[in-house]
C-alpha cells in the first residue's frame, strides 16, 4: 500500500471544510437561552464576594511571601504570579460591568471600580467601551476590541508597522512591557477573537446581528488557569449572555451545545498549562492581516511578503 499524500483530508477535516461558519443560523437566540437552566441565570451575590475574597487571600500571600524572601531570584516569579491572579481581579470586575457579578447595581459599580482601580484599570470607562464590543462583536463597522483593519489600510503601512505588527506582535508586547501584569489582558482577548484552526468571518451592514457576531468568538481551555481566572475561557456563552454569573458558564456552554451544533467550536484541551494557545497565537499574528475592503462577509486574508 502506499503512503498516504500530502493532500489526503481526513473525513472529520471534509466535514469541517463543507461547513460554513458565516452560513445564517438555523436557530435563534430565544432557543439558546430556552436550553439554559433557569438556575445558570441566578446572581448570587454572597457568591461572587466569595471568589473576590479568594483572590483576595492569594494576593495578599503572595505579597507577603515576596516580602518574607526578600530575595531579587523571586520577583520575577512573583511579578508573573501576582500578574496572574491581578488578571482575576480583572475577570470578577468584567462580571460587575455586565451586571454579572450582582443583582444590585450599586454593589456592581462599588467592587468593579474597587478591583479595577486596583490593577490601573478605569472601571467605568472600560465597561461602556466594553458594552460597546458585546453588542457590536464581528462588526468590521463598529466593534471596538481587536477589529480587522481594512485592505486599504493595510495596504498604506510602513514596512516597520508592518514588521513590528505582524513579524514582532509589538502591540501585544508592548504594554505588557511596561506594567508585565496586563500581559494576560491581551492574550485571552485576542485568542477569544482570532486564532482558530477554520478562519472565521467578519460581518458588515445588513449581514451583521448580535446573534451571528456572538457566534464567532472561541472558547478556550487554559488549563489549570481555567479555575483562577474563573472559567473567562468559556466565551461564546459569555458574549452571547453576559448575564449569567462566571461560576455557571460551564454548565450553561453544555445546554447549549445541542441547540449551537456545529457553530459552538469545541476548544483543544489543554495540558496542566496552555502552551498550544501560544502556536495559535503565533499563527494567526502570521495569517490575519486584513480583511477585504469590499462584501459584507469577509474573512481575514494573508498578506504573502510578510510570511
Amino acid at each position: 500500500m502506499g503512503s498516504l499524500g500530502a493532500d489526503f483530508v481526513s473525513p472529520n477535516d471534509e466535514k469541517e471544510l463543507e461547513f460554513d461558519p458565516s452560513a445564517f443560523p438555523p436557530f435563534k437566540l430565544s432557543e439558546i437561552r430556552s436550553a439554559i437552566p433557569k438556575h445558570c441565570w441566578v446572581k448570587n451575590p454572597w457568591r461572587s464576594l466569595s471568589y473576590v475574597l479568594r483572590d483576595v487571600v492569594v494576593v495578599s500571600a503572595l505579597l507577603a511571601l515576596a516580602l518574607f524572601l526578600d530575595n531579587w531570584k523571586f520577583w520575577p516569579v512573583y511579578w508573573v504570579l501576582q500578574g496572574t491572579m491581578f488578571w482575576a481581579f480583572f475577570v470578577l470586575g468584567h462580571d460587575c460591568g455586565h451586571g454579572s457579578f450582582s443583582d444590585s447595581a450599586f454593589l456592581n459599580s462599588v467592587v468593579g471600580h474597587i478591583l479595577h482601580s486596583f490593577i490601573l484599570v478605569p472601571y467605568h470607562g472600560w465597561r461602556i467601551s466594553h458594552k460597546t464590543h458585546h453588542q457590536n462583536h464581528g462588526n468590521v463597522e463598529a466593534d471596538e476590541s481587536w477589529v480587522p483593519m481594512s485592505e486599504k489600510l493595510y495596504k498604506n503601512l510602513d514596512f516597520a508597522t508592518k514588521f513590528f505588527r505582524f513579524k514582532i506582535p509589538f502591540p501585544l508586547l508592548a504594554y505588557p512591557i511596561y506594567l508585565v501584569f496586563v500581559m494576560w489582558l491581551d492574550f485571552v482577548t485576542y485568542l477569544h477573537h482570532h486564532g482558530y484552526e477554520q478562519k472565521l468571518p467578519w460581518y458588515r451592514g445588513k449581514e451583521w446581528n448580535y446573534l451571528r457576531g456572538g457566534l464567532t468568538t472561541i472558547d478556550r481551555d487554559y488549563g489549570i488557569f481555567n479555575n483562577i481566572h474563573h472559567d473567562i475561557g468559556t466565551h461564546v456563552i459569555h458574549h452571547l449572555f453576559p448575564q449569567i454569573p462566571h461560576y455557571h458558564l460551564v454548565e450553561a456552554t453544555k445546554a447549549a451545545k445541542p441547540v449551537l451544533g456545529r457553530y459552538y467550536r469545541e476548544p483543544k484541551k489543554s495540558g496542566l498549562i496552555p502552551f498550544h494557545l501560544v502556536g495559535n497565537l503565533v499563527k494567526s499574528m502570521k495569517q490575519d492581516h486584513y480583511v477585504s475592503d469590499n462584501g459584507d462577509i469577509v474573512f481575514y486574508q494573508t498578506d504573502p511578503k510578510t510570511l
